[in-house]
């Protein structure tokens, strides 16, 4: 069952799998709305890491002995930047829209594109979606929550340095085991900021079900998703791609949360996805040789 799952994600265009991971991760991020009313956005991000250990855990073990010395800056950094990611983009959406905290936390992966892109005349795609984010975003209205806007752009910032340290340790490590080594030191990196939010906070009876339940959603598929697509397509078709997550957002925000977007948003949501339809023509990647494999699951995950 297991390699048959493989065969299949194998064969999925790279593309698709982004586009699938995306779409998780804004559900999990809306539905973390209402943990984060009684947790707080760090206390409901270390649960997420937490619950995302024992599934990952479940369904493989972490490669401790086939580690070498070289590894660990690499996973040690993405495990922080993934804890602190997603802490920053709750602290956002407690804040400000989700479709606009996404709008801003993608100028993160955009600058990225730009910077690894080795074609000028690609630029053209993050300009497209770059115009598109101003029109979600709607910076001439009124009053802009700068707290909720600073966490965004921290959010964005872990967002770019994630897509690069992902493709890197995706390149080392087959399938998921790469996150059950990073997911648990994010769990450690956010545990002084999310064990005493969860601690203080209203720690209802639903809140630990519905975390692990989001946590199964985000990290585990999500994650899994992004690392075997990163694997497979550029720098450039990945982050610029990735224009699209502030349409999911806006659409998400609208399905779950009820948050209503204006004309000028849905012009903003028409822009990144051309720009990142575009973006994604020809951004398959060759991966690089696995050098270890993946430990056997155990009997219960089989």
């Amino acid at each position: 069952m297991r390699k048959t799952l493989t065969r299949t994600l194998t064969a999925a265009p790279p593309w698709s799998m982004a586009v699938a991971a995306m779409m998780a991760i804004q559900l999990s991020n809306a539905l973390s709305v209402t943990v984060i009313g009684q947790v707080g956005p760090a206390g409901t991000a270390w649960l997420r890491m937490c619950f995302g250990v024992f599934f990952l855990w479940m369904i493989s073990r972490p490669a401790i002995r086939s580690l070498r010395r070289r590894d660990l800056p690499a996973l040690i950094a993405l495990g922080v930047v993934t804890g602190f990611m997603t802490t920053f983009f709750l602290a956002a959406v407690e804040r400000i829209p989700l479709g606009t905290a996404v709008a801003i936390e993608f100028l993160g992966p955009l600058t990225v594109a730009g910077i690894m892109n080795k074609r000028r005349k690609a630029l053209i795609w993050p300009l497209l979606a770059f115009i598109g984010v101003v029109l979600l975003t709607e910076p001439w209205h009124g009053i802009i929550d700068l707290v909720g806007v600073g966490f965004a752009l921290a959010a964005g910032a872990c967002w770019g340095l994630y897509n690069v340290l992902t493709q890197h340790v995706g390149d080392r490590f087959s399938g998921i085991s790469g996150l059950s080594l990073t997911i648990p030191i994010a769990a450690l990196a956010t545990m002084p900021f999310g064990l005493p939010q969860v601690l203080g906070g209203s720690l209802e009876w639903w809140v630990l079900p519905l975390a692990a339940g989001i946590a199964l959603v985000t990290p585990v598929i999500a994650f899994g998703l992004e690392m075997l697509a990163l694997r497979r397509m550029t720098h450039t078709a990945f982050g610029t791609l990735l224009s699209i997550e502030p349409a999911f957002g806006v659409l998400i925000g609208l399905l779950v949360l009820a948050q209503q977007p204006t004309l000028m948003q849905v012009a903003g949501i028409a822009l990144v996805v051309v720009a990142g339809t575009a973006a994604q023509r020809g951004g398959n990647r060759t991966p690089e040789p696995v050098v270890t494999t993946d430990v056997p699951a155990s009997p219960a995950a089989s």
